[in-house]
Order: structure tokens, then C-alpha cells, then sequence
């Protein structure tokens, strides 16, 4: 028995590998590996034809960049811009708090200036602002069909950046006012009652519970909506105001031999407008998002050293196999 048990033919021959040798290998994805190769080719040839092509004249294009006209456009732009952002998201606020208001002429007035103002282009708002004394030489405050309280002088008083920041306010005020309606139906249904059920004031419930929870539903929102407004101001041009775009015409009319470079001088500069506030909304989003999500997102300089940490623990690891 002992005999027949020592020669006995063991079940595998084989003696299992160490566990540094059995490697789980990745699924292979060859499509990706193909698609990121086309887009770098053509990245790389668009880049070469923007380097290599004299079409472009970067000298002057270096040249015009830091002028001082153009400087003296971005400026205004910045000014027509930010006076516009804050009374349009201003007047958005007290629209959309209109239409959610329980009487109803409120909601219709409310109703009609959005219906409006979103369906007329702005350059027409614009153009008709522009020429708003023809219809009006004078305005006044005072009983309707009755006596005159003040009375303004509209052609010393509707300047070419009064009008300007006057046509892009009541312009973007419309589609602000959507975007914070928006913000303020995705707040939870709950929110509002376990308020209510505090006793707090109207004003108290909106301003310190409701709009800081709608505000991470309207900064994106609004965010693109000031991008569009930035793009927009190049319409001011049409009333006599040199901003960015309008700079850039009037030297481009004046040396038509650089109209490209100066074209790529206003969109260099468009690029870094919006570039400043998307990165603004990054962080605004990120602070708003406290409370909402169990941890918040990364900054890019934290999604740096965390790539950086993860490519040495992968270079540590594979040297020790």
C-alpha cells in the first residue's frame, strides 16, 4: 500500500508561478490609440500652417498687440462688459423673481420683456437705441396724461456707452433672467418648505437658502451667457464706439495691409477674455459645490501632482517586476 502510494503520479506537473510573474495585462484599445494619433497630426498641421504661412505676418502681429489703440479698445470693452454683466444679471434676478410671482401682472409683464428682448437681434436693439432721439428729444417723469415732474435732455443724456451698456443690459437681462429661473425650480421642492417652516422672512429664505443652492445651477449657465456677452460688445462698433473690434477696424481701414494680424490681435484677445472667466467659474463652481458633493473637484494644480504621483507609483512598480 505504501509502495502504490509513493509512486503515485502527482495531479500537475506544474508548480504555480510567483506572484510577481502573473500580470494582469490591460484591454487594448486600438481605435483610441488610432483617433488620438489622427487628431495629433492634425493638431500638428494646423500649428505648422499657423507658423510657416506669411499670410499671417506674426511680426505684425507682435507689433499691434500691445498698441495702445488696441489697449484702449480692450479697455472699453472690459468697461461695456461689466457694467452690462452686473445690470443684466441684476435685472434677470428681479424678472425671473416675477415670474414666479403670484400675481399675474407681474408674470405677464415679466413674460412679454423676455418674449421681446430675446426675439429681437441685438444689433437692432442697438441701432434703434442709437437713434431713440429721433423718436424721443426729450424724457420725463412724471404723472401718466398729467404734469411733468423732471425732464431730461436725451441727446446729452444717451451717450455712445450709455447706449452701449443700456442695449447689451436689456438684452442680456432677458436671457439672465431664464437662466436664474432655472436655477432657482432646480432648488429641492423640500428646501423651500423646511424653510417656510422656520418662520424665516420671504427675503431671508431667498437670499441666505434658496439662491446660494440655485447658484450651482446658474454659474455655468450664466458663465456662457457672459462669454456670449464679451463676443457681443463687438457690436458696439455700430454706435460709434471703439472697442476692441471697433479699434481693430478702424486700423485695419487705416493700414489694409495688416487687416489679418489685426484680426488675430482681437482674437487673441477675445481668447483671453473668455479663458480669465472660465477659469473664474472653475473656482465658483468649486465653492458653491461645498456641502453638495462628498469631496470637491480638483484644482488643476492638484490634477498635476496627483498625475505626477500616479507616474511614479507606476515607474516604482514596474521596476520592481
Amino acid at each position: 500500500m505504501s509502495e502504490s502510494l509513493g509512486s503515485a503520479v502527482p495531479l500537475s506537473t506544474t508548480e504555480p508561478r510567483p506572484a510577481a510573474a502573473r500580470r494582469v495585462l490591460p484591454l487594448r484599445h486600438p481605435g483610441r490609440w488610432i483617433a488620438s494619433a489622427i487628431a495629433l497630426v492634425v493638431v500638428a498641421q494646423i500649428v505648422h500652417g499657423l507658423a510657416t504661412n506669411p499670410f499671417f505676418q506674426w511680426d505684425r502681429f507682435a507689433y499691434w498687440f500691445l498698441r495702445p489703440t488696441i489697449l484702449d479698445g480692450l479697455l472699453i470693452t472690459l468697461e461695456v462688459t461689466l457694467y452690462s454683466a452686473v445690470l443684466g444679471l441684476l435685472g434677470g434676478i428681479l424678472l425671473a423673481l416675477a415670474r414666479l410671482s403670484r400675481s399675474p401682472v407681474l408674470r405677464a409683464v415679466s413674460w412679454v420683456y423676455i418674449w421681446l428682448f430675446r426675439s429681437v437681434p441685438l444689433i437692432v436693439v442697438l441701432l434703434f437705441l442709437y437713434n431713440f432721439s429721433a423718436l424721443y428729444k426729450t424724457l420725463s417723469l412724471g404723472v401718466p396724461f398729467g404734469p411733468a415732474f423732471l425732464t431730461f435732455d436725451e441727446s446729452r443724456l444717451a451717450t455712445d456707452m450709455v447706449v452701449a451698456v443700456v442695449g447689451l443690459s436689456l438684452n442680456e437681462a432677458a436671457y439672465a433672467a431664464e437662466v436664474v429661473r432655472g436655477g432657482i425650480l432646480s432648488v429641492d421642492q423640500g428646501q423651500h418648505e423646511a424653510a417656510s417652516a422656520l418662520g424665516l422672512p420671504k427675503g431671508y429664505q431667498f437670499t441666505r437658502i434658496v439662491f446660494p443652492q440655485a447658484l450651482r445651477s446658474i454659474t455655468p449657465n450664466y458663465v456662457n451667457q457672459l462669454i456670449g456677452l464679451i463676443k457681443g460688445t463687438s457690436l458696439v462698433f455700430y454706435v460709434s464706439l471703439l472697442d476692441l473690434f471697433g479699434s481693430v477696424q478702424s486700423m485695419g481701414s487705416t493700414y489694409p495691409g495688416d487687416i489679418v494680424p489685426l484680426l488675430l490681435v482681437a482674437t487673441a484677445w477675445y481668447l483671453i477674455l473668455t479663458s480669465v472667466v472660465s477659469v473664474v467659474q472653475f473656482y465658483v463652481e468649486r465653492y458653491y459645490s461645498r456641502g453638495a458633493l462628498r469631496s470637491l473637484p480638483p484644482t488643476p494644480l492638484q490634477k498635476v501632482r496627483t498625475g505626477l504621483r500616479d507616474l511614479r507609483a507606476r515607474v516604482r512598480k514596474e521596476a520592481a517586476i
